[in-house]
Parts: structure tokens; C-alpha cells; sequence
């Protein structure tokens, strides 16, 4: 999946941030359509000539808000509009 996601040092926002918000416009205005794999860390984070762990954490940050789910060593895929995440047990009974 090619992405036109750009990033600037200069800017006062993190780069997370930045890439973090372009994500979310694009799966917003539909660019990313719903079912569609995100490009693996590695692979954005050497695109955008970033820290993996940049691009991990605008990941995760989308996986929060609901627009992502992960699906392990898939990758992330862009989740469908109203789309509940799958309930996980917080604890365990012993």
C-alpha cells in the first residue's frame, strides 16, 4: 500500500503526531479504505526515514482510538466505520 504521508522536523509537532494525524485524515476521508493493511513499522518507519518506534507509536495510538485493529505478526489493518473491538478479559479467574 503506497502512503503519501510526509513528515517535517521543523514543524513544533512530534512526529508521532504528525504521522499519527495523517493516518487518521486518510482512513477518515476514506484514502484508507476499511480492511486495508497498514504498512509494517519498518516499512513506513524506512519511507519516512524515521525511528520504527515512531512510527509504533502512532500506531498504537490509532489502535486506541478504534481505527485500527492489530492482528500480530498480520500487521495493523484499517477497521470498517462503527466497528466494536473484540472484548478481552482483563482478568483471569484462578
Amino acid at each position: 500500500m503506497k502512503t503519501n504521508i510526509r513528515v517535517s522536523r521543523k514543524k513544533p509537532e512530534s512526529l508521532t503526531s504528525q504521522i499519527r494525524e495523517q493516518l487518521f485524515g486518510m482512513i477518515d476521508s476514506g484514502a484508507i479504505v476499511a480492511g486495508s493493511l497498514l504498512p509494517s513499522e519498518r516499512e513506513l518507519a524506512n519511507s519516512l526515514k524515521v525511528a520504527r518506534n515512531v512510527v509504533r507509536g502512532a500506531y498504537e495510538s490509532l489502535v486506541k482510538a478504534g481505527k485500527v485493529e492489530s492482528e500480530g505478526r498480520k500487521g495493523r489493518r484499517v477497521q470498517a466505520p462503527g466497528a466494536r473491538k473484540k472484548a478481552t478479559r482483563s482478568s483471569k479467574k484462578k
